[in-house]
């Protein structure tokens, strides 16, 4: 008995254990969705179209977001008995400089690729500007390809790394893998869920899943550094929404409609993505790399020190 109950019960922390948790919170999500999911339908979900999915709606979009929010309160609240902010968002000033070095190297980061694609004439800018006919239209597209983007990275950082990596990291700090071994386990398998969650994207195939699963990399070795989101939602907030909106590159298959320099690509697939945009090509994983070189540079500077956060697996757990 004592050893079947081992298998689902942590006596130590007193909680399910780390793979039960992934579990309920899954569950949880999928509740949520369903629920949600119904109510965007009932308030007429497909009437305006979700900038960067034209597939579905603003309101469906929402409630993924949404369901993704909610789950992890719950399940972080309840199963996991930690406060939502101990998922990396303990906003002290330290957190806002950081969320700043993560927009500044994403805009950064695709402002290189659009010019090294110029440069060497891979793309060419068609038109570029604010419309002098239909700003205020134009003006209220680009605020909600932004709002979308902000939702939608605070999301997907909420979840593949705040609560997916920060389980895995505590449930494989066992032999032979200890503390450091279990975060880069988790900081490796996190890559690859977010790699293969765009493997359905338009324009999606191997090569651009793999450059993602290098991006979720980046992600995670900002989240492992620092122990916060602020690096990784900064840099994936400014990364999409300079792809897209500002150069006029697809997001990760999705080319939006509205952006403020409109730009054709001509170079090889090879180093410009392609259809799925730069992050799927040489020049976006050049970038992605530097970046992640940065990322390192950036915790140097600011802590003298680089290393893994081991109090990742290491839980301050709420009482009762």
């Amino acid at each position: 008995m004592n050893i079947m109950r081992s298998i689902f019960w942590d006596g130590n922390t007193s909680r399910l254990r780390a793979g039960w948790r992934l579990v309920l919170q899954f569950i949880l999500m999928v509740a949520c969705l369903a629920g949600f999911g119904f109510l965007a339908q009932q308030f007429g979900g497909y009437a305006i179209r979700d900038p960067l999915d034209e597939s579905i709606s603003i309101l469906d979009s929402a409630a993924a977001v949404l369901s993704i929010i909610v789950s992890v309160w719950l399940a972080g609240r309840f199963v996991d008995r930690r406060r939502f902010a101990d998922f990396g968002f303990r906003m002290g000033r330290s957190w806002w400089i950081d969320l700043a070095f993560g927009l500044a190297l994403g805009a950064l980061l695709q402002a290189g690729i659009f010019l090294v694609e110029i440069a060497f004439g891979m793309a060419t800018v068609a038109e570029a500007g604010w419309p002098a006919e239909g700003a205020g239209a134009f003006t209220a597209s680009m605020l909600i390809i932004l709002l979308s983007i902000v939702v939608g990275a605070f999301a997907e950082e909420l979840w593949n790394r705040g609560y997916l990596l920060k389980n895995l990291a505590e449930g494989l700090t066992f032999r032979p893998f200890g503390r450091k071994g279990a975060i880069i386990l988790a900081a490796l398998f996190t890559a690859v869920i977010f790699g293969l969650g765009h493997a359905a994207n338009p324009d999606a195939g191997t090569v651009s899943t793999l450059a993602l699963m290098l991006a979720g990399i980046l992600y995670a070795t900002a989240y492992v550094l620092t122990g916060e989101l602020a690096i990784p939602i900064g840099y994936h907030i400014a990364w999409n929404f300079f792809q897209g909106a500002v150069f006029g590159f697809p997001v990760s298959g999705y080319a939006l409609d509205t952006s403020f320099i409109a730009t054709d690509v001509t170079g090889s697939e090879l180093w410009t993505g392609g259809g799925f945009g730069p992050e799927a090509g040489l020049l976006g994983m050049l970038a992605r790399a530097a970046g992640i070189l940065l990322i390192v540079a950036w915790v140097r500077r600011r802590h003298r020190k680089v290393g893994l956060k081991e109090e990742m697996t290491k839980p301050e757990l709420l009482a009762g």
